[in-house]
């Protein structure tokens, strides 16, 4: 079973979101960032929690 995703930002869940996505941290690489449709749209800043990497810039 998949585990449900949630915002990087503000942790709502994007199941059924259809302006969510989903990338690789652009800086390290290592960790999924997820961002909901709202967050997107107002340009909510996100924070890597490997990297610590903030954006977007």
């Amino acid at each position: 079973m998949e585990k449900i995703k949630h915002c990087t930002s503000c942790n709502v869940s994007v199941v059924n979101d259809q302006g969510s996505t989903n990338f690789l941290c652009p800086n390290c690489g290592k960790q999924e960032i997820v961002r909901c449709r709202k967050c997107r749209e107002i340009v909510t800043k996100y924070k890597c929690p490997e990297c610590g990497f903030i954006g977007p810039n």
